[in-house]
């Protein structure tokens, strides 16, 4: 019998044989595979993210969890149909234009993905755009912005000027992060969330998204 308790903690210690082992055991055993996503990659992702936001994971085990689950997830991938893992929104994220730190946003991609986001990721140094052409071609409802440094974080407020002015505003939700961004800074821009940490942003999405 296929044992996706066994999948969740071979996410949560970061096993990639092990979480490979068991996720071609329950392919062949026939489970559906959008239930080893729903019920095995991603629950154990949770409880990454959910220690590294109270110190009980760093940086270290959070890669090594990611690792697991992505080589899980390219053993399932071929067998998923279009419905099976139906995608909680599509999230663009990027680090801004002039910062080319990208530590903090994998990270936080990395968390997305483990619960079931679509993530698009943009990269450093990215043009404001480079995100509104994401939410008009590529279909992103959400663009997430992060900065490193004082001297970019302003590119923030210009990224949402460009959405603004581009007239879809309203149809994409704005979620900013790194070292000197504050909620403060996140009311005066008008951005929808702040997030302190990769393990806070998977909730303050699902909280978004739910709203």
């Amino acid at each position: 019998m296929a044992d996706l308790n066994g999948l969740q903690e071979a996410v949560i210690t970061g096993s990639l044989p092990e979480a490979t082992r068991l996720t071609q055991a329950a392919l062949d055993e026939g489970v559906a595979p959008g239930a080893i996503v729903n019920e095995g990659l991603i629950p154990g992702m949770l409880v990454v993210g959910e220690k590294f936001k109270n110190n009980e994971f760093y940086v270290p085990e959070v890669l090594i969890a990611a690792r697991a689950m992505k080589g899980a997830m390219a053993l399932v991938k071929p067998h998923l149909k279009e419905g099976d893992m139906p995608a909680a929104a599509t999230v663009a994220i990027g680090t801004v234009q002039g910062d080319l730190h990208d530590i903090g946003k994998n990270l936080v991609a990395m968390m997305l993905e483990g619960a079931g986001f679509k993530v698009l990721d943009l990269g450093v140094d990215v043009a404001p755009e480079k995100f509104l052409s994401a939410v008009t071609s590529d279909g992103a409802t959400v663009i997430a912005l992060s900065a490193l440094l004082t001297t970019t974080m302003p590119n923030i407020g210009r990224t949402i000027e460009a959405v603004k002015e581009a007239g879809v505003r309203a149809q994409v939700k704005v979620i900013i992060g790194g070292a000197p961004v504050t909620q403060a800074y996140c009311d005066e821009i008008g951005a929808d969330g702040y997030s302190p940490d990769a393990g806070s942003a998977v909730d303050l999405l699902k909280s978004l998204v739910a709203a």
